[in-house]
């Protein structure tokens, strides 16, 4: 045990045994009386003793340069344009919170705890800002410099190893969240082309629907001409360029689906079956069929008949 603990043991000890020494007087005089607490009538001598506090403070006292100490004395910065907006905003959203719901009791703005603390952190802002734009022009005014060069190399207190694991989990999760997105965006694309579709499809029976009334007409003698066929000729021919367009880009381009591994053999492949295939699908030969089948028996007699 150290002298230091002994010593502390040794001070609990005499506190407890002072403890004691006066609960045992106390007793005697008859000043204890049953209960937990004990009624102390006796004044206590205040100390103020200013002139030995100051020779202290002086001892204590390290008479550093400035530059060791950054102590400094000053007053707020100008208020910033966007921290006057902020405060503004701040004080009618709370006003709106107050007209809008009834249960809140009213508060004025000068005694609004809410407020209160948004302006004692804006002020808390200003007087750091005050204090960084006269420290660094009292350490410029000290030749002391207050940026690091362009080639200031320190040693990073993580290895390279777990900020290369770092850097590849902000990558993956800024690709989840890139093809999160992109998802978002196709099943918005998809919905969209769904609705031009179906738009597309109510559009064109309503025309329909309009051709055969106007028909309807011209048969009851109402219309004098057939004009109407015309437009709906140039529509119909429109839709067929668009038709045989969507044709050609299916022929170039296929249908979609799952192309990978189609070029790769299989079992019929590999024992020479395919050719095989081929050739019964040019005949028109149904899978499990022979090619020379033999036919049936009326028709072998019809056969007979004829030689």
């Amino acid at each position: 045990m150290s002298d230091f603990e002994l010593e502390d043991s040794g001070s609990e000890f005499d506190s407890d045994d002072n403890s004691d020494a006066e609960l045992q007087a106390a007793f005697e005089r008859g000043d204890l009386k049953p209960g937990l607490n004990v009624e102390f009538t006796g004044r206590t001598n205040k100390i103020n003793d200013i002139t030995k506090l100051l020779a202290k403070t002086h001892a204590i006292r390290l008479e550093l340069p400035w530059e060791e100490r950054l102590d400094m004395i000053n007053h707020l910065a100008p208020l910033a344009p966007e921290l006057a907006v902020q405060l503004e905003k701040h004080e009618q959203k709370r006003a709106n919170q107050f007209k809008g719901n009834a249960k809140i009791p009213y508060v004025r703005p000068e005694e609004d705890p809410v407020l209160n603390d948004f302006k004692r952190e804006m002020l808390f802002h200003r007087q750091a800002q005050s204090a960084v734009l006269e420290g660094i022009k009292r350490l410029q005014d000290l030749g002391i410099k207050t940026r690091r060069p362009d080639d200031y190399f320190a040693e990073m207190a993580k290895s390279d190893e777990h900020m290369q694991k770092v850097r590849a989990n902000l990558m993956a999760k800024q690709q989840g969240q890139a093809k999160s997105e992109r998802i978002k965006q196709i099943r918005e694309q998809r919905k969209m082309g769904k609705m031009l579709a179906k738009q597309t499809k109510v559009q064109r029976e309503a025309e329909k629907k309009e051709m055969l009334d106007k028909l309807k007409k011209f048969r009851k003698g109402k219309l004098k001409n057939l004009d109407f066929l015309e437009d709906a000729k140039a529509l119909e021919s429109k839709q067929k360029q668009s038709a045989d367009k969507r044709k050609l880009r299916n022929k170039k381009f296929g249908f979609g689906g799952k192309k990978k591994g189609l070029k790769r053999n299989t079992k019929s492949s590999a024992a020479g079956l395919e050719s095989e295939k081929s050739t019964r699908r040019q005949r028109g030969v149904k899978a499990g069929a022979s090619v020379n089948k033999r036919l049936g028996k009326s028709r072998r007699m019809k056969a007979k008949g004829r030689k």
